[in-house]
């Protein structure tokens, strides 16, 4: 497996928490908080992980919005990524994880995204991360569902390291 580059997102610190439980499930893998690093970080990897959690009413974190803003769709060509989001089900139950979603616009051009996840377990009335009927990467409750979360990135980890050969 090559080097992953996982980036990520935060601002209370729940995102943070698990791209580091990712970045341990994957092994060799290089974490960034897209707060503090620059376009020349992400063109170093083949391989990606990007993790965001979603704000307000669906929202993408500032940080993740002001970085991906910098970059063109050919910042993604020739890689293989996966995606991460963070949400709240029940309390923002009709934007339920809506910040992966705008990454996923972005990246999905030009780039090959894995890891999709089913939508089952989850009790929410919208989200715009499913696409065709399952989400577009993993997807954290660690308000409603924190007991599901190591069990989750577990499951997802064994899915996507083959594809990151």
């Amino acid at each position: 497996m090559k080097k992953v580059g996982l980036f990520y997102g935060s601002d209370g610190g729940a995102t943070q928490d698990i791209a580091q439980r990712i970045a341990s499930a994957v092994g060799d893998c290089e974490v960034f908080d897209v707060s503090s690093c620059k376009k020349e970080d992400l063109d170093s990897f083949e391989n990606l992980i990007l993790a965001t959690p979603t704000y307000g009413s669906g929202d993408l974190q500032d940080d993740w919005d002001s970085f991906i803003s910098g970059l063109n769709d050919d910042a993604f060509a020739n890689k293989t990524i996966a995606l991460v989001g963070l949400g709240d089900q029940e309390i923002y139950s009709d934007t339920f994880c809506n910040g992966i979603a705008a990454i996923y616009q972005k990246v999905s051009k030009k780039g090959k995204v894995i890891g999709q996840t089913s939508t089952d377990g989850y009790t929410f009335d919208d989200s715009q991360a499913v696409v065709d009927g399952k989400f577009v990467g993993l997807i954290i409750d660690e308000v409603n569902q924190e007991d599901l979360s190591a069990q989750r990135i577990q499951a997802w980890v064994e899915a996507i390291k083959p594809s990151f050969a």
